[in-house]
């Protein structure tokens, strides 16, 4: 099964006009929202903008599961992919490691850090087939720590960065405005299973 993409460099899924008319539908509910796309400048306001998006989102998610079934917990999103129940335990794998990246670059000189290899976390049992609970509770727990976090430090300390192992440097300006849009990301994924099964 495909990821979402996780710290993807920005064209690497490029494909031709053809293919990508082919693909369209496939693509629309891979990426609900669009792939990432950050601003070419990052403000104060576009900070304060995706905090609120990470602060929401356990709230969105909570309401994207709300009296889902075991069954239907169990649907891939899309042919293919995740199912509502990896969905909801990758969001906490991989916001976990995205707060774990935010502390080491604003406590070491421009780490290296090591990405999960989420489409393996996937297919662990607890993912594949574990009660979302915990995984909620922990995301809940987690956004409130890095909500916390996040809105105490200046804006100086966006500019702070981490070293991919491709060798990209991201910066915490970057990295927020990604994880904004993950989270809005897997939500509609969600979302758009439920609607187009009537759920």
């Amino acid at each position: 099964m495909r990821s979402c993409g996780y710290f993807n460099k920005v064209g690497r899924e490029r494909v031709s006009m053809r293919r990508r008319r082919v693909h369209l539908s496939v693509m629309d509910l891979r990426y609900p929202i669009g792939p990432y796309s950050p601003p070419s400048t990052i403000g104060r306001a576009e900070r304060d903008a995706w905090i609120a998006e990470v602060e929401a989102l356990t709230g969105h998610l909570r309401n994207a599961v709300e009296g889902l079934s075991d069954d239907q917990l169990d649907q891939p999103y899309r042919t293919d992919g995740w199912t509502v129940r990896q969905v909801v335990h990758h969001i906490a794998d991989g916001h976990m490691s995205a707060y774990m990246f935010v502390r080491l670059a604003l406590t070491e000189p421009t780490p290296a850090i090591k990405p999960i290899e989420e489409a393996a976390w996937a297919e662990l049992p607890d993912a594949k087939s574990g009660p979302i609970e915990p995984s909620l509770a922990l995301t809940d727990a987690l956004h409130l720590r890095w909500v916390m976090l996040l809105r105490s430090l200046p804006d100086v300390d966006f500019k702070r960065s981490f070293r991919h192992p491709d060798g990209r440097e991201l910066t915490l300006d970057w990295t927020l405005g990604y994880f904004a849009w993950h989270s809005r990301h897997h939500v509609a994924q969600i979302l758009n299973l439920r609607k187009r099964q009537g759920w």
